[in-house]
This record gives C-alpha cells, sequence and structure tokens, in this order.
C-alpha cells in the first residue's frame, strides 16, 4: 500500500503542477485537497460519482496505473475530450491520434476489444464523426465499471480514505 500511495501522491502533485501552471494563464487557481470520508463514500454509490471528483479520477487512475490497466481510463477520458471538439479538422486529427494510441495492433496503450470493434473503428475514422469511438468507449467504461471499480472500491487506499479520522484533543484547540 505504500507503493500505491506514493505513486498517488506523485500523481497528484504532477496533476496539480500541472493545473496550477494551466490555470494561472486562465486566472484561475484550482488545488487538489484530500476528500472528507463522507465525500470519498459517496464514490462508491456510482462509477459516474468517482469519475466527477477530480480527486476520485486521480485516485482511480493511479489504482489502475497499479494494476497496470491505466490504458481504460486514458482511453476513456480521450473519447470524452474527442467528444467535445468543435472544429472538423481537428476532429480527423484527434480521431487519428486516438486510433494510433489506443486502437491500432501494437499501439503503444492498446485497450484491449474486439477485432470487429476495431475493424469498425478504422473505417470510421476516414471520416470522423463524434460516434467513431462510441461502441469501444462504452466497452472500456463496462469494463471499469464492471471488474476495476469493484475492486477499487474493495482496496485498502479506498478504504483509509473513507475512514473518518479521530480529532485529537490539540487539533480541538482544548
Amino acid at each position: 500500500i505504500k507503493d500505491w500511495k506514493t505513486r498517488l501522491s506523485y500523481f497528484l502533485q504532477n496533476s496539480s503542477n500541472f493545473n496550477k501552471r494551466k490555470s494561472k494563464k486562465a486566472g484561475k487557481h484550482r488545488n487538489y485537497f484530500r476528500p472528507s470520508p463522507e465525500e470519498a463514500q459517496l464514490w462508491s454509490e456510482a462509477f459516474d460519482e468517482l469519475l466527477a471528483n477530480k480527486y476520485g479520477l486521480a485516485a482511480f487512475r493511479a489504482f489502475l496505473k497499479s494494476e497496470f490497466c491505466e490504458e481504460n481510463i486514458e482511453f476513456w477520458l480521450a473519447c470524452e475530450d474527442f467528444k467535445k471538439t468543435k472544429s472538423p479538422q481537428k476532429l480527423t486529427s484527434k480521431a487519428k491520434k486516438i486510433y494510433n494510441d489506443f486502437i491500432e495492433k501494437e499501439a503503444p496503450k492498446e485497450i484491449n476489444i474486439d477485432f470487429q470493434t476495431k475493424n469498425m473503428i478504422a473505417q470510421n475514422i476516414q471520416e470522423a464523426t463524434y460516434t467513431c469511438f462510441s461502441v469501444a468507449q462504452k466497452r472500456v467504461y463496462s469494463l471499469m465499471e464492471n471488474n476495476s471499480y469493484p475492486r477499487f472500491l474493495e482496496s485498502e487506499f479506498y478504504q483509509e480514505l473513507c475512514k473518518k479520522t479521530p480529532i485529537s484533543r490539540a487539533a480541538q484547540g482544548t
């Protein structure tokens, strides 16, 4: 668990530093704070609750990394970003990048999807639309929700986040 916590801490620190640099440009300041036990417990109610929370997403991503399957969340996030693309030119270039990174045979972050889905995507990206990765994204989401998410909820790290820490007398100011 110590290695797991170290990885998460490193990931959160780097994500936080990246967001600080990025947000200074936008004039906003974001921080990652450890969630309250109540907030962390909300993540167990629905997979979407976990993904919607920045700290929860970072924790889940670190968990997937510890299980050597972080390509799943990276692909899902790339698809979410892809669906927000406005420009048709950018849509095509992003589609090709996602295909090269996650779909094609021997891709650096190749996801585990069936041959038919890969072929369908290869045909669809020739004239990219917002839905060309929909089937694959749903399969990866389902895989994470049904396999990785329950293991994350059982993980020692998640269980620690849900524990209420007793307040000491010094912290109470007495």
